[in-house]
């Protein structure tokens, strides 16, 4: 995490690294996917509305600072409370009362781990989603992104599409398309860059052999089809056999997802 603070407002760019699959629900579906994940209407990138990354810090900010301040009852002290409510504004029934100091904004993304049969997987991205992340850390005044403006990969040859890659690999396969891999320019410090954003021992070694950035349209293609998709069921408690009707199709974001948030906090 990375603080600068300007004019008495405190910024930061928060990195969030996927441990385990990710389930932001859309809340309503219009295709065959029950349950699909959370995406921007422009570009169909997956993301995490900011609300609810607000909601998920201000659990865990609770549970850290609070801890120790809960009576018998399982009621957080006035102290604990008044502190929670300065940063992250009052509960929902006093919430015209006042605003918090802290503003959260959506969790975007940066890399998106896709199947490939070049290696276990590959960190994917493209150049449009790499200058909006430098373009979120120089409104921030968060330095060490300036690195990320990256031209479109070029030089396709016939059915097969271009692409930069941070390894010495000629040929990349993400899912079911092949790539003609070209080196990255500047490959140390875009890494460098990216892995601010991940405190994993060895996240930046992995990254030099795994990123790959596509072209744009391609990157959405990868962004729409590429996300797992599980079907779930629900079990008769007696039987132990599927309630009828009770099968749905959850999509989610993969583990290893890379996405950052960014945070202004006012007096």
């Amino acid at each position: 995490m990375m603080q600068q603070a300007v004019a008495h407002q405190a910024n930061t760019l928060l990195g969030l690294l996927a441990e385990t699959s990710i389930h932001a629900g859309a809340g309503h579906s219009v295709g065959a996917i029950d349950l699909p994940i959370q995406r921007e209407a422009h570009t169909d990138w997956p993301c995490v509305f900011g609300s609810a990354v607000k909601g998920a810090l201000r659990t865990l900010a609770e549970d850290r600072m609070c801890a120790e301040q809960i009576d018998g009852s399982g009621i957080v002290k006035k102290e604990c409370r008044e502190v929670l409510y300065a940063i992250f504004g009052p509960d929902t029934g006093k919430a015209s009362e006042h605003a918090g100091a802290l503003i959260v904004g959506d969790a975007r993304l940066v890399l998106l781990p896709v199947r490939s049969l070049t290696t276990h997987f590959k960190w994917v991205t493209c150049p449009a989603l790499l200058d909006r992340l430098r373009r979120d850390a120089d409104r921030l005044g968060v330095e060490g992104f300036e690195v990320l403006k990256i031209q479109q990969p070029t030089g396709a040859t016939g059915d097969v599409s271009p692409a930069w890659s941070a390894s010495d690999e000629t040929d990349i396969y993400l899912e079911e398309y092949r790539f003609l891999a070209r080196p990255l320019d500047q490959t140390k410090q875009i890494v460098e860059a990216l892995a601010k954003l991940s405190e994993r021992d060895g996240f930046a070694d992995a990254l030099r052999r795994q990123l790959v950035v596509v072209e744009d349209d391609l990157f959405r293609d990868l962004c729409r089809h590429a996300t797992p998709v599980n079907a779930h069921v629900r079990l008769e408690s007696e039987s132990k056999t599927t309630k009828r009707g009770a099968l749905w199709y959850e999509e989610t974001l993969p583990p290893e997802t890379l996405l950052s948030v960014a945070l202004s906090a006012g007096p």
